[in-house]
């Protein structure tokens, strides 16, 4: 099973150097860098789920999709919380609604999409899901998933996988000229989970190389592009330029009302 566990990057393979630029919100908010890794940007975020609460979001206590940053962190200040972090979590349909699997708070929403092909990118296989258990993060090959799901808590699936066991997908090219900003996730160990998203274009064998080479992922999962989003505290973003679906958010205040997605 293609799971988290990343070995650390080495100065070679694109560690933080003169010019990439950290910043730390203040109190239990993520580390958010800008790295340049062969020539281009990325804005990345690490988070630390012992210390950080990560979560899942779709549909507010209404059943009404977010669709926005801004709409689920005034959701969330409504009930004594706020969002410090928050990313797209993968690709959704013209109602909002996820293409594959969603599971939030233990319960699952939408089953796992087994589909095989109809030209997306998620049918890029294999594609993939990020996911909390019990005990650790992960990002699995779809077809594993059963093995994880008794014990999931949070799941999201996507596609394609940009890094597996230490190997890039092996449908990327290295000379694609289809170069678009894009964002997906990747798990460092048990608890540490890092985002990325490009500031300038990339194509697939780009982006996963910034993934395994760049940070160090064993496994990540691509979430999407055109419409991939950032909203950071740190940076003072919240990217308006797409109606979203799903949002995995870091988000600060005791868990109180439950949405409904």
């Amino acid at each position: 099973m293609a799971a988290g566990g990343c070995r650390a990057p080495g100065p070679q393979d694109g560690a933080r150097g003169p010019g990439q630029a950290t910043a730390r919100p203040a109190g239990s908010g993520p580390e958010v860098s800008t790295e340049t890794f062969g020539g281009r940007r990325f804005t990345v975020c690490r988070v630390n789920l012992a210390t950080q609460c990560l979560e899942l979001f779709w549909k507010d206590d209404a059943d009404r999709p977010f669709r926005s940053f801004s709409a689920l962190d005034a959701w969330l200040r409504g009930h004594g919380r706020r969002l410090v972090f928050g990313m797209n979590a993968g690709m959704y349909r013209e109602d909002y609604s996820p293409v594959g699997l969603y599971v939030a708070h233990g319960q699952e929403l939408r089953p796992l999409n087994r589909s095989r092909g109809d030209g997306s990118n998620f049918c890029l296989l294999p594609n993939g899901v990020f996911a909390l258990t019990d005990s650790r993060a992960v990002v699995t090959e779809s077809s594993q998933y059963p093995a994880i799901q008794s014990e999931t808590l949070l799941a999201t699936q996507s596609g394609p996988m940009l890094v597996i066991d230490g190997k890039l997908h092996p449908k990327f090219g290295r000379g694609s000229t289809s170069r678009l900003i894009r964002n997906g996730v990747g798990v460092v160990s048990s608890q540490q989970v890092v985002f990325a998203i490009a500031e300038d274009p990339v194509n697939f064998h780009e982006f996963a190389t910034f993934f395994r080479d760049g940070l160090g992922c064993d496994n990540a999962l691509y979430l999407d592009g055109v419409v991939s989003s950032l909203y950071s505290a740190a940076l003072g973003r919240n990217d308006r330029h797409a109606a979203l679906g799903p949002i995995l958010g870091v988000v600060e205040g005791r868990r109180g009302a439950k949405p409904k997605g």
